[in-house]
């Protein structure tokens, strides 16, 4: 009998489509099993939780700063640095199909996205930035809803797992905006 080699789970906050998932990919490749954590609260807690080996977590982004809450748990906690991954961010407005810029009343995301798009919202002052948990999750909600009222600022990744459109292409105050993640483990544990 065989035994088959469990896939390495990392988790990662967000929801599918989120950065944090494209960050973990592009360090760890596609032979590990993504795990979604809505908070990073939960995140931090997924490994002593037993349900995720590894964490993959913001650390810091070029327009934003550092991502404070992801920061001051990393202090909190016991798990180590293993490496890191630099990811290249672009935000898109995103709505519902045939939504359009005119039609929007607000638009939702995470604190850090809502930040690199600061020229953004002084452009559109009629826009109500809301927070969220997520970037990814944001469009899956504004999909869910079918309210053409609202939007949300995330990757073209969400847009196109969750079926939406992308109605204004990188949004961010600048154009080179990059968002550092680190792998973390238990202290000990090496891959």
């Amino acid at each position: 009998m065989t035994s088959v080699a469990r896939k390495i789970r990392v988790a990662f906050q967000g929801q599918r489509g989120a950065f944090s998932e494209e960050a973990a990919l592009k360090l760890l490749g596609h032979e590990i099993e993504l795990v979604p954590q809505r908070t990073f609260a939960a995140l931090y807690r997924s490994i002593d939780n037993g349900d995720a080996d590894f964490v993959l977590a913001p650390m810091s982004n070029t327009i934003a700063g550092p991502v404070e809450a992801s920061v001051e748990l990393l202090r909190q906690s016991s798990l180590q640095r293993l490496d890191e991954v630099e990811l290249q961010i672009e935000q898109h407005l995103i709505g519902c199909p045939d939504a359009t810029l005119t039609d929007l009343e607000s638009v939702q995301s995470h604190a850090v996205a809502l930040a690199q798009c600061q020229r953004f919202f002084a452009e559109h002052p009629r826009l109500k930035p809301i927070t969220a948990d997520d970037t990814a999750g944001s469009v899956a909600e504004i999909m869910h809803s079918g309210d053409p009222t609202r939007a949300a600022i995330a990757g073209r990744r969400a847009a196109e797992i969750y079926g939406a459109s992308i109605i204004r292409e990188s949004i961010q105050d600048q154009p080179e905006n990059f968002t550092r993640f680190v792998l973390l483990s238990l202290k000990g544990k090496e891959s």
